[in-house]
């Protein structure tokens, strides 16, 4: 089920100018280190975004962070309970969506809220039911059957789902994957109409357009935190120059620039090959040196997309780490822990 919280009858949580605060969490499967030490906070009221490559321990991080996950270390507080003491409370005052619908196809929109709004035995649930199909826009489809609906709609069935026992914190995992361009849209205006109320949301994605769209953003890769901070200041953090190419056989310009002075990254974005590196002048020389005059280039404004592909170019598989200890255990070359 989409929304694991249940409602709300103790108040709200303690006073904190802080809905996530966590310090050196950690996470292991096994040799797998999924989260490593994992630093973070999120301010109330404020669309953070998460972001990272599948595999990279988003979501192990964000059910630790709401008390669904015990961490194997560190400490910290969620909406002002300790993670590790006060799960229970923390479960209370929580709406989390994960990526999966998972609500009945046979059951109407209403149905389906009124049936979750049962298992967290809410009082007065047919008004909450109201009120959170009126705010989610769902009223005129309310006795619509949810297999029936489209991702877009569904999408906003589990929010509605989420938001029913009125949460002080919303915990999204990768909402709107699969969904299209317009319902994206409509959904990001939703969670920005809910930040204006004071509910904090903690959102993983991977589309850039959203990332922009959130006051604050973390980047992590194979468990551990790349970057943290307002988009600007993950994209100036990295220090990167960009320069942008025009014209034809690009990938083969691509393949021609790797590795040369300068160069730490080409990547193709449509009609443009991005070049980038950190040593300024290297990187300039080196274009002007291979480029042909069939080539216009320019330097451009690094963005955070060029940013997120430097950072994820450069971190270091957890997985894979995992897997060539376990082969160099049986090969006999390493005694076992």
């Amino acid at each position: 089920m989409n929304a694991t919280a249940a409602p709300l009858d103790g108040g709200p949580g303690k006073a904190s100018a802080l809905a996530i605060d966590v310090h050196g969490i950690n996470k292991h499967y096994g040799d797998k280190h999924v989260v490593n030490n994992l630093t973070m906070q999120v301010a109330r009221g404020e669309i953070f975004g998460f972001l990272g490559p599948n595999g990279s321990g988003k979501t192990t991080s964000i059910r630790m962070m709401c008390g669904l996950l015990t961490p194997d270390s560190g400490t910290g507080t969620c909406l002002g309970y300790d993670i590790l003491r006060e799960t229970a409370e923390i479960k209370r005052r929580v709406g989390y969506m994960t990526q999966k619908f998972s609500y009945w196809d046979d059951l109407s929109i209403r149905e389906n809220l009124d049936f979750v709004a049962r298992v967290y035995g809410m009082p007065r649930r047919r008004e909450a039911v109201d009120r959170a199909l009126e705010h989610l826009g769902l009223a005129s489809r309310a006795q619509q059957l949810a297999g029936a609906l489209s991702g877009g709609w569904k999408q906003r069935l589990a929010l509605a789902a989420c938001l029913l026992h009125e949460p002080e914190l919303l915990l999204l995992d990768e909402p709107t994957a699969g969904v299209d361009p317009k319902a994206r849209r409509d959904f990001w205006e939703q969670l920005h109409q809910l930040a204006a109320r004071g509910i904090s949301v903690l959102v993983s994605t991977h589309y850039m357009d959203e990332a922009e769209r959130c006051h604050k953003l973390a980047y992590i890769a194979y468990g551990k935190l790349l970057a943290q901070g307002t988009a600007s200041e993950v994209v100036a953090s990295q220090k990167l120059v960009t320069w942008s190419v025009q014209g034809e056989q690009l990938s083969t310009l691509s393949d021609q620039l790797k590795g040369a002075p300068g160069v730490e990254q080409t990547v193709v974005f449509g009609s443009a090959l991005h070049i980038t590196g950190h040593d300024a002048p290297a990187l300039e020389a080196t274009l002007r040196r291979i480029a042909g005059p069939q080539h216009r280039i320019e330097p451009i404004e690094t963005s955070l997309e060029d940013v997120f592909i430097h950072m994820m170019s450069g971190a270091e598989d957890n997985m894979r780490a995992g897997k060539e200890t376990q082969k160099t255990r049986r090969d006999g070359k390493e005694a076992p822990a």
